[in-house]
């Protein structure tokens, strides 16, 4: 047998091994940007974790993207996407492999995204948000327009400056962020609640929506590509002008809107006609009706005077009439006599049929004859009579049978309702503990959430409220006057006090103007938002 060699090699576990080339690793990659392929991308697991590989042409490393993390991602990884992962490389014990742990993940470049975007239309193409036969037309001159863009852009001033010039009407503004994370889901929520405006609320519901960005590149336009986006464009009830960009630029809401644009200061020409072009147009058609109407009655005024002058003379027309009736009235009194004489003969020939003796048997001929029939009737009476009992006694002895099995059959329904009522009877204690605990649970959540925006709360850290002798808070030093009476709040109660000194003058901001109220006379300029 031969000895083994013994060694001063210390040993140490297969975990102890794990973990120091994991501290290795970490320390050594503890932050990386990898560029690479999607490759076995299935979708989040159960858990919420996603599992793939990024791979290039000479290798492939495994990667995964926690729970948390994937629900924060603006670019969600898809299967073949080349992509920039950032996130640190660590090892997995279990199966003594490494991996990298992606914290953000982007396109990688113009042209991925390009992918990414024909991927996107041709999908959403195929589902028929790109049909044109649906597409609806603007209304001729609306009367509200709702504008969905950034509140503080050069495009909104562009919008109410050619409608002020074009034809003022009333301009809703849905203040939204038109790039960046969110704003796809901001942009969303605005042409859905533009539509959600009904009837009776405050705000008049938009006639037509527009939807408003400056230029910028593929990253900036993103948000416009997202199918949320494209989603609400489709399902708006009310037609949207799509306003992204330039004229060069192209987005997935353009294909989905009502009209495209090519620019916002455009989508405001689609929107209203051109009010002198439209009086100048009314004042000419009117005159060329005025016109119309002129020559159309002195038309009617020649061909009435040519048909007078045809017409013959009316004496003329009565000539012959009165003549026949001359005629006829020398005739009718010879005709009187003759139709007279004629109806006397007649009655002296029916008064000698007219006897006693004849009456009678025509009288006796009619009796027989009635009874004769009233005799049959009475017959005919008593076999349908009889036939009519035979049927409802074969009916009534069919309904007794079909009673009685109506009779087991709801016996066996109520039984199994009565042990249906007995189950529900027995969960109803648990499901009525549970409704409890949950409106518990949401009652104290809603009212830690009161805690925390109340301004109590504030008052509490130590600061105060300051408001006037009427009740009224007040914001800077510039509103309180020498001597004015104060009332200061703070955390634990109120005291009066009296200001002293001089206020510092400091100048009045001049305060935003809101869009043109609901009752504004049409005609009227557009007031500037800001």
């Amino acid at each position: 047998m031969t000895d083994t060699v013994p060694s001063n090699t210390p040993e140490i576990s297969v975990s102890d091994l794990s973990a120091a080339i994991k501290r290795t690793v970490e320390d050594a990659f503890g932050y990386v940007r990898l560029r690479g392929e999607v490759s076995g991308f299935k979708g989040p697991s159960g858990s919420g974790h996603c599992y793939f590989r990024l791979k290039d042409e000479g290798a492939a490393i495994e990667a995964v993207i926690w729970k948390g993390t994937y629900g924060r991602l603006k670019f969600k990884p898809q299967e073949g996407l080349e992509v920039i992962a950032t996130g640190r490389v660590t090892t997995f014990p279990g199966s003594s492999k490494y991996q990298v742990v992606i914290e953000s993940l982007e396109p990688a470049g113009v042209g991925a995204l390009m992918a990414l975007l024909e991927e996107r239309r041709k999908k959403l193409a195929a589902e028929g948000l790109f049909d044109a036969a649906r597409k609806r037309p603007l209304p001729y001159l609306p009367q509200v327009i709702g504008v969905v863009t950034s509140p503080t852009g050069a495009v909104i001033r562009d919008i109410l400056h050619r409608l002020e010039d074009r034809f003022p009407r009333t301009v809703l503004v849905w203040p939204v962020r038109v790039q960046g994370e969110g704003s796809a889901a901001e942009v969303a929520n605005a042409i859905r609640g533009f539509n959600a405006i009904g009837p009776d609320d405050d705000l008049p519901r938009p006639d037509v929506i527009i939807v408003a960005r400056g230029g910028g590149s593929l990253e900036d336009l993103w948000g416009f590509n997202e199918e949320i986006v494209v989603r609400a464009a489709f399902d708006s009830a009310i037609p949207l002008i799509s306003a992204v960009g330039h004229e060069t630029d192209t987005t997935l809401i353009d294909f989905a809107s009502d009209r495209r644009a090519p620019t916002p200061t455009a989508a405001a020409e689609m929107a209203v006609p051109v009010r002198a072009d439209l009086i100048a147009e009314t004042n000419g058609l009117g005159r060329r009706l005025v016109l119309s109407v002129a020559r159309g009655m002195e038309g009617r005024r020649t061909e009435l005077r040519a048909a007078t002058r045809a017409l013959p003379d009316a004496e003329r027309l009565l000539e012959a009439a009165r003549q026949r009736l001359d005629a006829a009235s020398e005739r009718l009194p010879n005709a009187l006599a003759a139709n007279a004489s004629a109806h006397r003969t007649r009655l002296v020939r029916a008064a000698g049929r007219l006897s006693p003796a004849l009456l009678a048997g025509r009288i006796a001929r009619s009796r027989d004859r009635i009874e004769t029939l009233s005799a049959r009737a009475a017959a005919a009476l008593a076999q349908r009579t009889e036939l009519r009992r035979q049927v409802f006694k074969t009916f009534s002895e069919r309904l007794s049978r079909s009673l009685g099995v109506y009779a087991r059959t709801q016996a066996d329904r109520i039984e199994r309702s009565r042990e249906r009522l007995d189950s529900l009877h027995a969960r109803a204690p648990r499901a009525l503990a549970l409704i409890l605990r949950s409106s518990r649970d949401r009652l104290a959540g809603a009212d830690k959430l009161l805690a925390a925006l109340s301004y109590q709360g504030v008052l509490a850290r130590g600061f105060a409220l300051v408001r006037d002798g009427e009740g009224r808070p007040l914001r800077s030093a510039s509103a309180i006057a020498p001597g004015m009476v104060l009332a200061l709040e703070f955390a634990d109660g109120r005291i009066k006090a009296t200001a002293e000194g001089e206020a510092p003058h400091t100048p009045p901001k001049p305060a935003p103007r809101s869009a043109e109220p609901k009752g504004r006379k049409s005609g009227e300029g557009q007031g500037s938002l800001f």
